[in-house]
């Protein structure tokens, strides 16, 4: 080419020294390769099952609050989630009695007995950058949290299906879902449809399982049963994100607060007479001893400075299991008894901590 031209070649030393650059030296490297580190949002579980999917969570939910504000309904994260199951003792009645026993201030949130989620669900809208911390030994019920928190579309939609086949067919259809027992650990939408589905046509929504972990509660009179509400779902998804689920004994959990934490307990209730006794929600009991151990857990958490906050039965047993502690009175309505003129309002126990 003639020097004319105008045009000019790269210098060799130029390029040379680009390359060299670009070497994976580490002292040279401008990126810096991160590990992945899990995301908090996910159970211990879902960590050790790697073949249990992980759902775009994030995504779905934005795109939930923008379907939200072209409908005119409040986004989820302004909607206060109520509990979607029905639950023996569930504490959405008394979220106005409690009020003035809850904190003023939230970090560390924990709940060893998770249940319907009312005293949760009720906080998180108050504080929603709590860190909490959800248990039950119940794998169903914590199955079905997990599904609510990462696959809520896909649970309703397979809550339709159910629907829909026991219009048709309303009690072989009940009996059909209660034999598909011990569904794979996997399968988390379709345990968790099943469950909810369970829970809302069942005898009064009673969820109780024999030794074998089977539920055996028969059919209830529901001939159309509401199973979910989309709104709710949306907005109990929104309040669960970033929650930490697990399937955890009691005593563990208790263990594991520490100074500062606030740990609401709703344990299996003393029974108040010997035949009033709806305890087995899972295989294992809950009886006199397992009282007395949650007492001393609980005396032992106070003394580390976790603020506590247990309900249970008004009975001799209770108040001298907690006599140390504040214990206050609250009146709930009493919902499941074979006998429907003894159910009304009864007296329940509210033991705090100086700090509660």
């Amino acid at each position: 080419m003639s020097q004319s031209s105008g045009r000019k070649r790269s210098s060799p030393k130029a390029a040379t020294k680009k390359r060299l650059d670009q070497r994976s030296d580490p002292k040279n490297l401008q990126y810096r390769i991160r590990r992945k580190i899990p995301d908090p949002a996910w159970s211990l579980a879902e960590m050790v099952h790697p073949h249990i999917s992980k759902s775009p969570r994030r995504k779905r939910i934005g795109d939930d609050q923008t379907n939200f504000a072209v409908l005119g309904v409040p986004p989820v994260g302004n909607v206060e989630a109520q509990p979607f199951l029905k639950w023996v003792g569930g504490k959405a009645q008394l979220l106005a009695q409690f009020d003035e026993f809850l904190p003023a201030r939230m970090n560390r949130y924990f709940e060893p007995f998770i249940g319907g989620g009312a005293v949760f669900f009720y906080l998180k809208h108050r504080f929603p950058d709590m860190r909490a911390f959800l248990r039950d030994i119940n794998p169903e019920l914590i199955n079905t949290y997990l599904a609510v928190r990462d696959f809520p579309e896909e649970l309703m939609r397979r809550l339709d299906a159910h629907l829909a086949r026991f219009r048709s067919d309303r009690e072989n259809y009940f009996y059909l879902v209660r034999s598909q027992q011990h569904l794979p650990v996997g399968e988390v939408v379709e345990r968790a449809a099943r469950m909810i589905f369970l829970n809302k046509t069942c005898f009064n929504g009673l969820w109780r399982v024999n030794a074998r972990s089977e539920f055996n509660v028969p059919i209830g009179s529901q001939t159309n049963p509401n199973l979910y509400d989309r709104a709710n779902i949306l907005a109990a998804s929104f309040a669960l994100r970033g929650v930490h689920l697990a399937i955890q004994d009691f005593r563990d959990t208790m263990n594991q607060t520490r100074r500062g934490d606030f740990a609401y307990i709703d344990p299996p209730y003393v029974p108040l007479s010997a035949t009033a006794s709806f305890t087995s929600y899972t295989k294992e009991d809950f009886g006199a001893e397992e009282q007395r151990e949650l007492a001393a857990l609980f005396t032992d958490a106070a003394r580390r400075g976790v603020r506590l906050m247990l309900s249970n039965s008004d009975v001799p047993f209770v108040r001298n299991l907690y006599r140390g502690f504040n214990i206050h009175t609250v009146q709930a309505r009493r919902a499941i008894n074979c006998d429907g003129s003894k159910r009304g309002a009864i007296n329940e126990v509210v033991v705090l901590t100086e700090g509660g």
